[in-house]
């Protein structure tokens, strides 16, 4: 049976330029790539099949001569195990899959982002309307929306408008989102978080070509409906 050496690393792509941590004691990079064919040390290891079967405890050099004759890579998939775990594997192809895995985790994710928008209590029912039109198309985006009433003057004496005028809004957008943060002085102002719905952001998502978590695709359309907590009392809008 030939040696170790007769199944060279370099055999599939990607293999034969793998380091790992021991590599630092020759002056080589360190990294956190397993070892694969003859960069592993142990005698004997655990060796599974390609298809997750169990092989059972072999002499390495036996694993590597089943690896090379199924043209396959051996690849230590638990160095801390006694003996090793190794794994028969096209190791170029793994390396090829998961960097696109990786690549579509990251597109996918979902970075929170929060819009802001200020109004006065005594706002001009066209400017309302115009930043009203700002908060709806947020939402659709799948933002959350920072809306502050800023008061000047006398008007601090009247928070009444300006929690009155939050509720409005509200109630006017409650069809997209719902309030995250309840209406609360700031100072000389006061704050309102609005959040998309599930399904708002479902929908947001998809238009720009992306997915959303398995769970929140799930329950995305049941959750058009804000939680009855969080929703805050949108009949006081007509106060």
């Amino acid at each position: 049976m030939p040696g170790p050496s007769a199944f060279r690393a370099g055999s599939h792509p990607g293999a034969a330029r793998v380091g790992h941590a021991g590599d630092s004691t020759r002056g080589g990079p360190i990294s956190v790539e397993p070892r694969v064919n003859e960069q592993i040390r142990a005698r004997e290891v655990r060796l599974v099949g390609p298809e997750g079967e169990q092989v059972g405890i072999v002499p390495l050099e036996r694993a590597l001569q089943l690896a090379a004759d199924v043209d396959l890579d051996l690849v230590e998939v638990a160095p801390m195990a006694r003996p090793p775990v190794c794994k028969l594997m096209d190791f170029g192809k793994f390396k090829y899959e998961s960097a696109l895995k990786a690549r579509e985790a990251r597109r996918n994710q979902q970075q929170t982002v929060i819009k802001e928008m200020k109004l006065r209590p005594k706002i001009d029912p066209h400017d309302y309307e115009t930043k009203k039109g700002h908060v709806v198309r947020f939402l659709k985006a799948g933002d959350k929306v920072k809306v502050t009433i800023m008061f000047r003057g006398r008007e601090q004496s009247r928070p009444e408008l300006g929690y009155r005028l939050l509720r409005r809004l509200e109630s006017e957008i409650s069809e997209l989102g719902y309030v995250e943060a309840a209406p609360k002085q700031d100072g000389r102002n006061m704050i309102m978080v609005l959040a998309p719905h599930r399904a708002t952001k479902a929908a947001a998502t998809a238009a720009r070509g992306g997915a959303l978590p398995r769970g929140e695709r799930e329950s995305g359309a049941a959750a058009a409906a804000p939680p009855a907590e969080a929703a805050g009392p949108a009949g006081t809008a007509g106060e």
